[in-house]
């Protein structure tokens, strides 16, 4: 099986984050994952969560790595691995958000979204990683269900949505 890797270096500024999505979105074409597909959509979120906790919980650069490995002549199956790696030896900490809480909830959708994720040590520091199986079928989309809380429904767009799954 061939894997292609490519990185990009992260500075310490929260500003980095979206040139790193940018940068990603070029290199998931460059793959042949085409720039609308659901798949695409998913991998620059989970690039955004990790490269973004990585850039504000440290306060250090980041180097953002993207391994595509594909298993047939296209490239089309396979998986593809972001990988996240800091200066930081803190482990992640995986927050619970709540209600109006505008923080907290990157490795809850890292978690929900990625097939596979994890952390460990790299150097000095740490690599935060995820994958995506590129040949999964892709849910479609589901009509959000209300979370009810206290026994009342919640209503938007104060509310929060879940998607079954």
């Amino acid at each position: 099986m061939q894997v292609l890797q490519v990185q990009l270096e992260v500075g310490p500024d929260p500003a980095e984050v979206g040139r790193a999505r940018k940068w990603a979105r070029s290199r998931l074409v460059g793959s042949g994952i085409g720039d609308d597909e659901p798949l695409a959509e998913t991998l620059i979120l989970l690039i955004s969560e990790l490269v973004t906790n990585a850039v504000v919980h440290t306060g250090c650069p980041a180097v953002l790595r993207m391994l595509f490995g594909g298993t047939g002549a296209s490239g089309a199956g396979g998986t593809v691995r972001v990988e996240v790696a800091d200066a930081s030896d803190r482990p992640p900490l995986q927050r619970h958000a709540e209600g109006d809480d505008t923080n907290g909830r990157g490795l809850e959708l890292v978690d929900g979204l990625a097939d596979r994720w994890g952390w460990q040590p790299e150097g000095a520091g740490k690599q935060i990683w995820c994958e995506v199986d590129r040949s999964a079928p892709v849910r479609p989309q589901e009509t959000p269900t209300v979370v009810i809380q206290g026994g009342e429904t919640c209503e938007p767009p104060t509310c929060v949505f879940t998607n079954l799954a």
